[in-house]
């Protein structure tokens, strides 16, 4: 295999490990805020605010994976 290759699979690997674990976070993240709001709808602009700055933290960690992947592969 060539350096070539393994710079490929290995920015392959970052991009699809940092996009699938944001991904399950961000979904867990709405359901517990869904599940807050069930409860509580009084709570309603306090959860939504709560759950759109942490959606924003891990939709970063996303973006950072792709920052990484994107290093990998050109340089």
């Amino acid at each position: 295999m060539t350096a070539e290759g393994i710079k490929n699979i290995a920015a392959g690997l970052t991009i699809a490990l940092g996009g699938i674990f944001p991904a399950i976070a961000i979904a867990r993240i709405a359901s517990t805020a869904m599940e807050a709001l069930g409860r509580n709808p009084d709570a309603g602009p306090t959860i939504t605010t709560n759950l759109i700055t942490a959606v924003a933290f891990a939709e970063a960690i996303a973006i950072y994976a792709l920052v990484v992947a994107l290093i990998i592969k050109f340089v």
